[in-house]
């Protein structure tokens, strides 16, 4: 049974999710996560493929052969500043956990599971990367568990992608020759004010939110340089490609008022909306509710934005929650990061792992439940 078999790995799982967590990495800078992820599984007879898809911290671990393929997706970044206040750390665990607890099933019943390291979740959408570059090209059905503050199998997320943003003006003293600056910081406030003023005339659910990353050196010079990071999220890609353009023009016309150079930079990745497999969803929530927890339907709010969005939109695929905090708690916050680590994260984790491998074993072992999820990804296309 795959639930015992987590069981008999849940001490070494822990250990690994809390060194993960301990040694928070920026995206694409997760070496040690990378190397401690493809050590385990190499450790338990997989095969493991390293720098995938031209991104060195990037990895597949295969068990198996032939069809189906299913995957597990497993993210590993941190956030700058709050480390892993988004619990990737058990992501991560619980997707090698729940591979490496299929093998004697996957040995019975045929089929191969694939763990995919994804880096780069957070700002960059390296899953969008990646599909370009062909990782996902064999995969029947995709699959991945995000902790948070409820038991949901689903959610739709918003459609997102970054901005980067850099205004150059001219430095002068600001009390003796005010004159002969250009601030390129008051063209990053004006360009904030334009942005505010659009917030009005803008679909419901649509998001556009950023910070400013360099704004001038001392108050007594006029700011040459200004730099700020951005996100613009909307429930559609074609209301995506709208708003880029209402955003951008907020900044173009900051450059024409200060005299400031602009420079801007659009994210290579963005992310795609989330499409939830129904008939994976249903198997996903039938395992969770059989380990105790009762799990909500999926919520038709959007929920932020991820890049498993990208990779539902050419495999049927779910991105389930699994609750480690009180709803009180906010992801993003040092609180959830604290949960993260948690007696209360570690039962997610361990869950999370245990109703994924069950779900593979009904997709594996049932060929028309296989059939059914395909049928219903092909209809909603």
């Amino acid at each position: 049974m795959v639930a015992a078999e987590v069981d008999a790995h849940q001490e070494e799982l822990i250990e690994l999710s809390l060194r993960i967590h301990q040694n928070p990495e920026l995206g694409f800078q997760e070496v040690k996560a990378f190397r401690w992820l493809t050590s385990y599984l190499k450790r338990n007879t997989f095969k493991v493929e390293k720098g995938i898809c031209q991104l060195a911290t990037a990895f597949k671990g295969s068990y198996g052969s032939g069809k189906p393929t299913v995957a597990l997706l497993a993210e590993y970044d941190a956030l700058p500043k709050l480390g892993h206040a988004c619990g990737h750390n058990i992501i991560a665990a619980s997707a090698v956990g729940a591979a490496v607890a299929l093998r004697g099933a996957i040995d019975q019943l045929g089929g191969r599971v694939v763990v995919i390291g994804t880096p780069a979740e957070e700002l960059y959408a390296a899953k969008a990367i990646m599909l370009q570059r062909g990782a996902f090209e064999d995969i029947d059905a995709a699959m991945m568990v995000h902790p948070g503050v409820l038991d949901i199998a689903g959610t739709e997320a918003l459609a997102c992608i970054s901005l980067e943003v850099e205004f150059f003006g001219k430095a002068a003293h600001a009390a003796a020759r005010p004159e002969e600056g250009i601030n390129a910081l008051e063209a990053m406030i004006q360009a904030f004010n334009g942005i505010n003023s659009l917030r009005q005339h803008i679909r419901e659910r649509a998001r556009i939110h950023g910070i400013i990353t360099q704004g001038g050196e001392a108050a007594n010079i006029v700011p040459s340089y200004s730099a700020g990071s951005f996100a613009v999220r909307a429930e559609d890609e074609a209301y995506l490609d709208e708003l880029k353009e209402k955003v951008i023009n907020c900044f173009k016309a900051a450059s024409l008022a200060t005299g400031a150079r602009l420079e801007y930079k659009w994210s290579e990745g963005y992310y795609a909306p989330m499409r939830i497999n129904l008939a994976m969803a249903e198997l996903f929530t039938k395992n969770m509710e059989a380990l105790g927890r009762k799990v909500q339907p999926p919520l038709s709010r959007p929920f932020a934005s991820t890049d498993m969005g990208n990779v539902s939109a050419v495999v049927p695929s779910i991105h389930p929650y699994v609750a480690i905090a009180p709803v009180e708690v906010m992801t993003h916050s040092p609180e959830f990061c604290w949960a993260a680590a948690s007696e209360t994260g570690h039962r997610g984790l361990l869950d999370g792992a245990k109703a994924m491998a069950m779900t593979v074993v009904d997709i594996i072992s049932q060929p028309e439940t296989m059939a059914r999820i395909k049928e219903e990804f092909l209809a909603a296309e």
